[in-house]
């Protein structure tokens, strides 16, 4: 008789990943560009239940306005709980065009960080929000590499 234990739901509610997104200020944006998947980091805002972020002309604003599926995702690790969380949002990315609503973004503190004009503010409305949050593995104290986040909890 075989017997399965079935796999731990480690599913976060839409609202928890709401929080979670809330929380961050830097996520990265995956595009289709020339029929290849590019992925960059972004700093954004969160508007209206819609992840906000700004560009210059170039291949983050070709590949948001063409009317391609996007996704966007953040992840992180809380040391003390010693949990890993990932939550991904998809949906398709549109040009702001509308001053109220840019006006809306620098109102929440929506300001690049890397240096040069970016007068482009790109939407990104979730069809679908997805998110997960698990217990790491303990981490071998003699065999982890220094950099990993999970030997905090033996500094």
């Amino acid at each position: 008789m075989e017997t399965t234990t079935p796999s731990p739901d480690y599913s976060l509610t839409m609202d928890q990943c709401w929080t979670l997104l809330d929380a961050e200020v830097v996520g990265r944006v995956a595009l289709i560009v020339d029929s290849h998947p590019e992925i960059f980091p972004v700093n954004f805002v969160l508007e209206r239940r819609a992840i906000v972020f700004r560009t210059s002309g170039g291949t983050k604003l070709w590949g948001a306005i063409t009317g391609k599926p996007v996704a966007f995702e953040i992840d992180g690790y809380d040391a003390h709980e010693e949990t890993a969380w990932s939550v991904m949002a998809r949906g398709e990315a549109e040009l702001i065009e509308n001053q109220a609503d840019k006006d809306a973004a620098d109102a929440l503190l929506l300001e690049p960080w890397q240096p040069g004009a970016k007068p482009y503010y790109v939407r990104v409305a979730p069809k679908a929000l997805t998110g997960r949050r698990f217990k790491v593995n303990r981490p071998d104290v003699w065999t982890t590499r220094l950099s990993d986040q999970r030997r905090a909890t033996f500094e």
